[in-house]
């Protein structure tokens, strides 16, 4: 059993992904104001000592602990710390994403510090960001000077404000508004604003720009340190890599990580050496994962499918990284600089395949490297190099090219090797039975907490435009059905769904206007065909379209009034047949391009 505390948005983000294995685990708040969605996690209101926690998981048999509270709950992480200690249980702590620390910032280590700080810097009009927990910690402040404080708007904080002796007319009770205007923090015309150093979920440089704005002074209090019992975690994916690490059965399928991610983990070892190293994902979340062999300035990392059956799983994926002066080319003047005017340049060494097909986003005749794995590489590796220097990195596959045979890839126009892909840096477990499985589970989770409508798409690309769509849906309202589209769609209708969106991009979208309710490239590819007569039903010459090898080209190909006339029959074949799948309830499908554009029924 596992046991998480801390009502924070990493604490329901915990939840979330505890409650995607469909087991039963605890959660615990310190007060009952928080709201939780949840169909797996049982709750728990009130805090517990040291004592009552360690009673508490000896009691439930708590074989983890995910430490999700505020950053300056030290009591909270005091307490997991002496547990976990105490009784062996392994603890995660799930941390947040922190800004760089900002010079022009007064840094302060605790509030005495921020006291002796601000009657050093003159300050006598402050606007107290730090909550009600806080004002006994600065009443000697704020009894010699004016001093409002921003509180959660509850009865709870009031009542503690009251007991401190704190003027309640400079008690505001709700978030301050960012903006010029009344209400603002112009209208208080505060000398400066304390704050913690709560990270990106707490608002933290939200309130840096507008104090920034006003020109008003900051002063912040530093988080506390972590203790080194935690196995750190900063988002959903790693926190769900640590879980499957102590727990190996609580998730019934195991994620793994993209060769996109492995170059960049052989990328950074290469300057590093280190056995370990964190890779920065695209959702921003650092990944750890284990370097296999570091030699010279090369370094390998093993492909880890987790318990997808992907080819590549078991692969030796190297990176070299060669580092030059930014200022000298190669022998003979050649220029170093990338085709980008960056610092970095990315080469395709052994094993990885070149492109010699239009539409894959690559131009052709360049190693089949993908964009995004590109911009990990470059993101992880920049900060390590010094300010003149620049680097050429070169992935390697030395089984690429005979593995290459056994994937898609001579099929789409790529030769003579693997591609390093991934869009979330996450390998999502893809065995039929069990991803089925999952689309059932992850649909009932939203159907069981109410959601308006339901959201099918086909992954972490499309699911990312689709929210800015919806913006009003929870989480669990967005379902991934990487290809079994018509499964999806069945389990909705099973479930009661009165309301379905599905989202799918043009590739997928032609195999199922076809009727092919599984799209996987390994059971079916695109139709020119039919393709094309669906094109001259939309009255579009298809003599334009004869250099077409996928579908996805018709965005850049067709005019937008040529692609709205295309969509309407793409849609319309689609709704033929799907919409016998849904029998009680409203199919809305919408189209997406790979930069976002949505075109819908």
């Amino acid at each position: 059993m596992i046991l998480v505390l801390g009502g924070t948005t990493e604490g329901r983000k915990a939840v979330e992904v505890l409650d995607e294995a469909g087991k039963p685990f605890y959660y615990s708040t310190r007060g009952g104001e928080q709201r939780i969605e949840s169909v797996c996690a049982h709750r728990m209101v009130g805090a517990m000592d040291a004592a009552e926690m360690s009673d508490f998981c000896v009691k439930h048999d708590i074989r983890l602990l995910v430490d999700a509270a505020h950053p300056f709950a030290e009591v909270v992480h005091g307490n997991v710390a002496k547990v976990s200690e105490a009784l062996g249980i392994p603890a995660i702590r799930f941390e947040r994403h922190y800004p760089v620390r900002d010079a022009s910032i007064v840094w302060c280590k605790d509030y005495r510090d921020a006291i002796a700080r601000l009657e050093d810097a003159g300050i006598h009009r402050l606007l107290a960001l730090t909550g009600v927990q806080t004002i006994g910690r600065l009443k000697a402040f704020w009894s010699r000077h004016e001093c409002w404080f921003r509180i959660l708007p509850r009865s709870s904080s009031m009542e503690l404000a009251v007991r401190e002796g704190f003027p309640a007319d400079h008690l505001l009770c709700e978030e301050p508004k960012l903006e010029q205007g009344e209400g603002g923090w112009e209208v208080l015309n505060p000398d400066a604003i304390l704050t913690k150093e709560s990270g990106i979920s707490g608002g933290f440089q939200e309130k840096v720009d507008e104090a920034r704005r006003l020109d008003i002074s900051v002063f912040a209090i530093q988080r506390p340190p972590i203790s080194g019992i935690f196995s750190l975690c900063n988002g959903p994916y790693g926190l769900r890599w640590h879980v499957q690490r102590f727990l190996p059965d609580f998730f019934d399928l195991r994620i793994g990580i993209t060769t996109g991610t492995c170059a960049t983990a052989a990328a950074i070892a290469a300057l590093t050496h280190e056995s370990s190293v964190l890779v920065r994902i695209p959702d921003g979340e650092d990944i750890p994962v284990e370097i296999h062999r570091v030699e010279g300035c090369s370094a390998c990392v093993l492909k880890d499918a987790g318990d997808d059956p992907d080819v590549t799983d078991g692969l030796e994926i190297w990176a070299e990284v060669l580092l030059f002066p930014d200022s000298v080319g190669e022998e003979g003047g050649e220029d170093r600089s990338s085709a980008y005017g960056e610092r970095i340049t990315i080469r395709g060494g052994e094993g990885i395949g070149t492109v010699t097909l239009p539409g894959l986003g690559l131009p052709v005749g360049s190693p089949a490297i993908n964009a995004v794995p590109q911009q990990m590489i470059r993101n992880n590796i920049l900060p390590l190099l010094k300010e003149d220097e620049r680097a050429e990195v070169t992935i390697s596959v030395p089984n690429g090219r005979e593995t290459a045979e056994h994937t898609f890839n001579p099929r789409i126009g790529v030769v003579g090797g693997i591609s390093i892909i991934g869009t979330s840096g996450i390998v999502h477990p893809f065995s039929n039975e069990a991803r089925i499985e999952s689309i059932r589970r992850e649909m009932s989770v939203g159907v069981a907490m109410g959601a308006e409508r339901v959201v099918i798409n086909s992954g972490a690309k499309s699911e990312r435009f689709l929210r800015n769509y919806y913006p009003s849906l929870p989480p669990q309202a967005f379902v991934h059905y990487g290809n079994f589209i018509g499964d999806a769609i069945r389990f909705a209708d099973e479930l009661g769904v009165r309301k379905l969106t599905l989202g799918v991009m043009i590739g997928k979208a032609v195999k199922l206007a076809e009727g092919h309710l599984n799209t996987h490239s390994h059971d079916v590819t695109m139709n020119r065909a039919f393709l094309l007569e669906m094109a001259a039903e939309a009255h579009i010459p298809i003599e334009r379209l004869c250099g077409l090898n996928m579908a996805r080209e018709l965005w850049d190909l067709l005019s937008p009034s040529e692609m709205q006339r295309f969509a309407r029959v793409l849609i319309r074949r689609i709704h033929s047949c799907c919409d016998v799948l849904l029998r009680n309830g409203h199919l809305d499908i919408l189209l997406i391009s790979e930069r976002g554009e949505v075109l819908g029924s």
